[in-house]
């Protein structure tokens, strides 16, 4: 079977089955699990499929939200990278919020011991990253928390963030774009995250080059909004270029 045909074969599955996942197709098309990702990725770059990990949903689901286990194992090694880059860009003094994301969970993790800031969060896993750390401040944000990234959300967390105002705000998207600005699979995560962003004298959004064009069914901002994209390097000097021609810096990591 030639790749093209291949190909074809992996799309109606995906349609018809709503995922699929390399191992499966490896073992279905007698081929090597390296020749199933290239298949993959060339159906993702041509709009047919959204690569996610261990294998592709059919493209156009815009509610699709994978869930915080799958999220940590997603471009792992970009996001340490996403978060390292991040540390430059904490106040000397100061307060932050701390967006709900895998990536976020990284930048808690990887503070200094000697930081010494005021954190807020709605994210759990953020939280309890930073709840015993010597420096740090930390102030958990309340409301209704979403089992699918165990985020707070609703009127509570609303209402908190309606009442600060911090140095810089490290916000999360599942999708970013010139297009369609900032966007999310939920309403209410978006509406938190709206509100995060706010809250800031500066955003900063940390976000895997993965996530540049996707769309989302729930939009939380332009891209207008954000001062500072730290992504990876897989992001295109073109596409780099064409963010920073909209006047968001961006640093790829």
């Amino acid at each position: 079977m030639y790749a093209p045909e291949r190909q074809q074969e992996i799309l109606r599955l995906a349609r018809d089955g709503g995922r699929v996942d390399v191992v499966s197709l490896a073992e279905e098309f007698q081929v090597t699990a390296e020749t199933i990702r290239r298949d993959l990725k060339a159906l993702d770059r041509a709009g047919l499929l959204r690569r996610v990990h261990g294998g592709a949903i059919p493209a156009g689901r815009l509610d699709f939200e994978p869930d915080l286990a799958e999220r940590e194992t997603t471009a792992a090694d970009e996001k340490d990278r996403i978060a390292r880059a991040a540390l430059a860009e904490l106040p000397a003094d100061g307060t932050v919020i701390l967006d709900a994301g895998s990536t976020l969970a990284r930048l808690a993790a990887a503070l200094p011991p000697e930081t010494a800031l005021t954190v807020v969060t709605h994210s759990l896993p953020v939280a309890a990253r930073l709840a015993d750390h010597p420096g740090i401040q930390l102030h958990l944000v309340g409301g209704r928390v979403r089992h699918r990234t165990r985020a707070a959300v609703d009127a509570w967390a609303l209402r908190a963030y309606g009442e600060i105002r911090a140095d810089v705000a490290f916000v999360a998207a599942n999708g970013f774009s010139v297009e369609h600005g900032l966007t999310t699979p939920d309403l209410a995560e978006a509406a938190v995250k709206r509100a995060a962003v706010a809250a800031a004298r500066r955003v900063v959004l940390l976000a895997d080059s993965s996530k540049h064009g996707r769309e989302h069914f729930a939009r939380f901002g332009d891209l207008g909004d954000v001062d500072l994209l730290i992504t990876d390097s897989g992001l295109s000097p073109e596409d780099t270029a064409a963010l920073a021609d909209g006047g968001t810096e961006v640093v790829r990591a």
